[in-house]
């Protein structure tokens, strides 16, 4: 087993990050996506595994075509190790090894014509530097366009990740961080896309992910707890943000819940119902309509501490 249990585990979400993508890219109009992994060098684990994902389900048919760039800052054998095992990928699978830093991914898109076709861009900045707005620019030459990033030690300090995809064009991202054993610096696993419903598959990805007693997740945005890696997490943390969210803004659908829930924390949309099923019979907020299915257009408010029920407090966890 790997010493680092963090490792194995972002090894896992981002080949199941590649596994998601790939049937919708390759149903695109043109037929062909690219994928491009960039990281330091050295362990080539994770390409290799990323990789196998295209002789599974995941397989390219005749006439699609997958073009894999793998940006290594120190490449060493890599070429030659991926080489020997092309024989064994599909033939619609092209993969080509470029020494580099990120510095060098708008050159390298550009030459394995990544522009206009599906694209996901996988990012590993967990040890050493962050990649510069530029870099993270140029991934949204892909139509449409994904990136899989992760950040350790200073990097996390280098990039406003939030501010820089959005800046880039990503109007969607997910993140969370990743809490292993205190000897291990935690790591940021940043999604950024234009698709809520690819939102939707990285939180599913997350929380159905292989669970390692070791490692635990915890929401960069509010800092607490961390949470085990399980289907169903625990609700009351998210109602606490619900509660603070109702409180900024006053009155909120469902929807809008929902949509606060999948962009600005951990959860997945449909883990807001969870913490406002437990919200409402907690007395603590109200909807309007007062029966029937808690849909999205149900209105959600704070009761007002005038009339809330006694003994009614707020969840704790």
């Amino acid at each position: 087993m790997d010493p680092d249990p963090i490792t194995d585990v972002l090894r896992d979400l981002l080949v199941s990050g590649v596994a998601g993508w790939a049937p919708g890219a390759l149903s695109a109009p043109g037929r062909r996506a690219t994928l491009v992994y960039a990281y330091p060098g050295g362990d080539s684990a994770t390409v290799e595994a990323a990789l196998r994902v295209f002789s599974g389900p995941a397989q390219p048919r005749r006439g699609q075509r997958v073009t894999v760039v793998v940006l290594a800052a120190q490449p060493g054998d890599l070429g030659d190790r991926l080489g020997a095992g092309q024989a064994e990928l599909p033939a619609e699978l092209n993969v080509h090894v470029v020494p580099g830093g990120f510095d060098r991914l708008p050159v390298a898109l550009k030459a394995a014509g990544a522009a206009g076709a599906p694209l996901l861009a996988v990012l590993d900045a967990s040890q050493g530097p962050a990649p510069d707005p530029a870099a993270v620019a140029a991934v949204t030459a892909g139509r449409p366009a994904e990136l899989l990033l992760v950040l350790g030690g200073p990097a996390r300090a280098e990039l406003d990740h939030r501010r820089v995809l959005s800046d880039a064009g990503f109007s969607l991202v997910g993140d969370v961080e990743l809490i292993g054993t205190p000897d291990l610096p935690p790591r940021l696993l940043v999604f950024g896309t234009s698709s809520g419903k690819r939102l939707e598959a990285f939180k599913d990805g997350l929380w159905a992910v292989g669970g390692d007693s070791r490692v635990r997740y915890r929401d960069p945005l509010v800092p607490g707890e961390p949470l085990p890696m399980t289907p169903s997490p625990d609700p009351q943390p998210l109602g606490r943000r619900l509660l603070a969210r109702l409180g900024t803004v006053g009155r909120c659908s469902v929807s809008e819940l929902r949509q606060f829930t999948a962009g600005q924390t951990v959860y997945r949309a449909g883990d807001a119902n969870r913490a406002l099923v437990d919200l409402l019979a907690s007395g603590l907020v109200r909807r309007d309509p007062v029966d029937g299915r808690l849909g999205g257009d149900v209105v959600i408010e704070l009761v007002p501490p005038a009339v809330m029920p006694p003994g009614s407090a707020a969840p704790v966890g």
